[in-house]
């Protein structure tokens, strides 16, 4: 009985980006995970990309973009690209709450700057997460 309990007890992580299939992949968990997700809170985050000097990823109307600048930039435009890019993460994540909270489901969200990729794999080990949830698409932020 008590190893029966210890397996609803894992903790979920969903990664969220800009791609519809990121909240495809976190209504799969709402729906298939309920018994989970109930025991302990669903965890999602939201990584926010590493402006480089000569490619910015920014936050677009629909997501995240990328310039290329030949030339330098200038720190004013990278801390413009910082906000805007800690906006959209913001907003991700405010949609996937409202998403959980239609479902009764209590979430952590947690967004951090950085390599997609990395911030992803600390965060699992950071917050002892047993099943990390991602979306199935190519062309996001996130890549392999």
């Amino acid at each position: 009985m008590e190893k029966e309990k210890q397996q609803f007890l894992k903790k979920v992580m969903v990664v969220i980006d800009e791609r519809d299939c990121s909240y495809e992949a976190l209504i799969w968990v709402l729906k298939y995970l309920k018994e989970s997700i109930t025991k302990s809170p669903l965890v999602i985050i939201a990584a926010q990309p590493l402006p480089n000097y000569k490619c910015l990823t920014f936050a677009a109307p629909l997501g995240f973009a990328r310039i290329y600048c030949p030339e330098s930039t200038t720190s004013a435009l990278i801390e413009s690209v910082k906000e805007k890019n800690k906006k959209v993460s913001l907003g991700l994540l405010e949609k996937a709450k409202g998403i959980c909270a239609s479902h009764g489901v209590k979430v952590e969200t947690v967004t951090e700057v950085g390599d997609p990729k990395e911030v992803i794999c600390s965060a699992v080990e950071n917050y002892k997460i047993n099943l990390l949830v991602v979306g199935d698409q190519d062309d996001g932020v996130l890549q392999r």
